[in-house]
């Protein structure tokens, strides 16, 4: 009897850490989004107001979740506070819509700074000496559960929903990149068949960026993308949420294939953007000789 006993416990003991923590999480996900929160992202963040009541539903939900299991920190002195974390939250879960997800599994802290911040890097020069270097950052997303943000470029991010630049879809991207073993451009798809399409449109557009910012170029997306795939795939993703139209007018394929992944179609949220303007009618032309000594 007492062996059995023993059993029975040895049983719940391994249990209870799988079943605690799911219970909290049907609890927490059976009250709705507090109404202060939803005001929140009503003011910060300008497609929600646009979205069908059934993404602002998922998206409220997504943000119960991620607040529920993801811990905020402040840096450098900031307060985090719940408005913050709100905002952040649900630019975050915008890239989970109508897709099956856990809410980013692996992550676990986001580090908050007022602005730009220090990040510490070692430089590997000639011959393999390595130097210890500084940074200045706006964001990074770790492999070992934890973002950091700098708070000013969150508030930029938010501010303005259509200059491609997003510091918190940018790093979050990331995130779903890594889910997939590591971060090179490729997030978990699904299929074989997904993955070869998305790495001949990917490395096609890639190269193509590449092109333009080695020549200076005008682009749809921020050159930053060319540094390397990862990089790519969270420009990319800045520039899909943020000028859909522009990059399905100019990279048609790419929009596409970001279209399968994230299941949504900024341009619901957006309106389109205005005609480029016509062109100056030339100056009458006007000689003057000019001399250089």
């Amino acid at each position: 009897m007492e062996a059995l006993i023993w059993i029975g416990l040895t049983a719940l003991a391994i249990a209870l850490p799988f079943y605690v923590p799911r219970w909290r999480l049907r609890r927490v996900l059976a009250r709705p989004l507090p109404a202060e929160a939803e005001a929140v992202l009503q003011r910060n963040i300008p497609v929600y107001r646009r979205m069908t009541p059934e993404l602002r539903q998922q998206l409220q939900r997504l943000v119960v979740q991620f607040l529920h299991q993801k811990k905020f920190v402040g840096c450098e002195g900031l307060e985090v506070t719940d408005e913050m974390a709100v905002i952040i939250a649900g630019q975050a879960c915008l890239l989970l819509l109508n897709r099956p997800t856990k809410v980013y599994p692996a992550l676990h802290t986001i580090l908050v700074y007022p602005s730009e911040f220090v990040a510490r890097r070692a430089e590997v020069g000639p011959g393999g000496v390595v130097t210890p270097g500084h940074q200045s950052m706006l964001g990074e997303s770790w492999d070992d559960g934890r973002v950091v943000l700098s708070w000013d470029d969150v508030r930029r991010g938010a501010d303005d929903w259509t200059d491609g630049h997003n510091i918190v879809l940018h790093e979050f991207a990331h995130q779903l990149d890594s889910e997939s073993g590591r971060a090179n451009g490729a997030p978990y798809l699904g299929s074989p068949d997904s993955y070869r399409d998305w790495a001949e449109v990917l490395s096609r557009n890639f190269q193509n960026l590449r092109h333009s910012a080695m020549y200076r170029q005008h682009s749809v997306m921020d050159h930053y993308g060319a540094t390397n795939p990862a990089e790519f795939f969270a420009v990319a993703t800045e520039t899909f949420f943020e000028k859909p139209y522009q990059m399905a007018e100019h990279h048609g394929e790419l929009f596409a294939e970001f279209l399968k992944y994230y299941r949504v179609d900024p341009r619901e949220w957006l309106p389109p953007p205005p005609p480029p303007a016509p062109p100056e009618a030339d100056a009458p032309y006007a000689w003057s000789p000019t001399w250089s000594h």
